[in-house]
């Protein structure tokens, strides 16, 4: 299990996950003929719905459009919900509502009801190729533990979806029970027939959320969430989700073959969050996912920043690859995998790889910059860049069993300002201090060093590595498949045959 080169043939499958995906991102080719129709808050829903005479509402528009048409809402303030009631195809292109080119359409929900079924400000259901642009979508609310606002739904069978460049807010639950929940976005497939692919989240932001039991942007089925801007809302971030009981049969109810990439997460703490009142809120979290892979996201002042693990009892987070991230000022831990109790799920074959971990548990709560917790098999961490804080702590498992947590070590740069015979390697339930003392005792980390990795400026969270900083070129030169092609600034991830530690490869 020490051996890195082990987990290599295992991860192939993310080259040709990212390259399926990266197709599909384009719109598809339209006939030669598009048909466009318009609304207007100064229109008429007994117009013909061109743009000298365009429909008023959104519902009008989604009830008429044809298979590969583009509706164009003019800019204004429109308070409906929207079922979409059309399909384009692969012929026909995709059917489009789009704001309007330089206006912001806007969906606001402050004067509606939110009803006890499946819902959304927009809400699509068996549908395929379709492309939600450019909306504003705020004021979604209620105080009713039962009804589950939504911004976008996304359910049943439906693939080639599109979310994209949405600006999503105020959604809320504002129920004093437990229970009660809300969605910026959400993509839950429930089809064994058709299950949810080539769904594509990106450019959208989302903030000031109230998601009480449920989570801002949440996902099942076959995705590409990138881009997008998360912050400042009461539970986790960004999620793709398995065994929630949508989907019959374990293989379709899971997130599966996607990609989280590029996306920046902020302010996502659950401690105001009337379900919880505490600190677990991920930044983002694959949670029975498989054949995942989270890269190039900077996450800062999350509860955790980045968590791999299943929920779900006899279930697993597997073959998920968390690469070229950075993770900074998370309030209980940098990373985290395996299951937080006994009674949960674990986490199997994760590889991290070439991230930076800087000054996390901000709470000195024990976490640590990378914590693990039940059920971790087959996992990989290497190439990595871990900063602590004043605890001085890198490594937290206080869970002990027979052959300690399955999780091999190597090739990391670690500091704290503690020092090196201070700093602190929590490894099942046994405590080292010193990275000698740690490679003596569990064989991890014999590549490893601990030494100050000379950022340009941690002052300004500029955590790019100096001309002479020791973690250039250090790093275990393993497959693309594992480290990507691209580092957090989208330069060569390699350079002359070598590879350095941490988010960042120095040009």
């Amino acid at each position: 299990m020490r051996v890195l080169t082990t987990l290599l043939v295992v991860f192939t499958a993310f080259v040709s996950v990212s390259t399926a995906l990266g197709a599909s991102d384009p719109l598809e080719k339209r006939s030669t003929a598009v048909t466009t129709y318009y609304v207007s808050t100064a229109g008429k829903d007994t117009n013909p719905g061109t743009a000298l005479q365009p429909w008023r509402t959104v519902q009008h528009a989604a009830n008429l459009a044809t298979p590969g048409s583009v509706v164009y809402i003019r800019g204004g303030v429109y308070r409906e919900r929207v079922d979409i009631h059309v399909s384009g195809n692969e012929r026909a292109g995709y059917s489009t509502f789009q704001s309007y080119p330089g206006e912001t359409a806007t969906l606001d929900g402050s004067t509606l009801v939110v009803p006890g079924t499946d819902n959304g400000m927009f809400f699509i259901k068996d549908c395929q190729y379709i492309v939600i642009d450019g909306f504003q979508i705020q004021n979604y609310r209620t105080s009713d533990s039962g009804p589950f606002p939504i911004g976008i739904m996304v359910t049943g069978a439906c693939n080639h979806i599109q979310i994209l460049n949405n600006v999503i807010h105020h959604i809320e639950t504002n129920a004093e029970a437990s229970g009660g929940g809300a969605n910026g976005i959400s993509a839950y497939g429930t089809s064994a027939s058709g299950p949810i692919n080539n769904l594509v989240i990106s450019g959208n932001t989302l903030y000031s959320l109230k998601t009480g039991s449920s989570e801002c942007l949440v996902v099942n089925g076959n995705f590409r969430i990138t881009k997008n801007l998360v912050h400042d809302t009461d539970n986790i971030g960004i999620v793709a989700i398995g065994y929630e009981r949508t989907a019959p049969g374990p293989d379709i109810d899971r997130a599966r073959d996607g990609i989280i990439s590029q996306n920046t997460v902020y302010n996502i703490t659950s401690k105001s969050n009337q379900n919880y009142h505490d600190l677990s809120a991920d930044g983002i979290y694959v949670d029975g996912g498989t054949r995942i892979v989270v890269e190039r996201n900077i996450v800062r002042s999350a509860d955790i920043g980045i968590e791999v693990a299943c929920e779900t009892l006899g279930r697993l987070s597997d073959y998920v690859t968390v690469r070229d991230n950075l993770v900074y000022g998370s309030n209980t831990a940098g990373i985290s995998i395996g299951g937080y109790d006994a009674q949960r799920g674990g986490t199997d074959h994760c590889t991290i790889a070439n991230n930076t971990f800087y000054m996390n548990d901000t709470t000195l709560s024990g976490g640590g910059e990378f914590l693990i917790q039940y059920r971790t098999t087959n996992c990989l961490f290497t190439n990595n860049i871990l900063v602590a804080n004043n605890q001085g702590l890198f490594l937290s498992n206080n869970i002990q069993t027979p052959n300690g947590p399955g999780v091999s070590l190597d090739y990391n740069l670690y500091y704290s300002a503690v020092g090196d015979s201070n700093a602190g390697w929590l490894w099942n339930n046994s405590d080292f201090y010193g990275l000698a003392a740690f490679v003596r005792g569990t064989n991890n980390d014999i590549h490893s060093t601990f030494a100050y990795p000379k950022f340009v400026s941690p002052a300004k969270k500029d955590f790019h590595l100096a001309s002479d900083s020791p973690g250039l070129g250090k790093g275990k030169m393993l497959d693309s498949s594992i480290i990507g092609l691209l580092d957090l600034n989208s330069n060569p991830r390699t350079r002359n045959g070598k590879v350095d530690i941490g988010c960042y490869e120095r040009q």
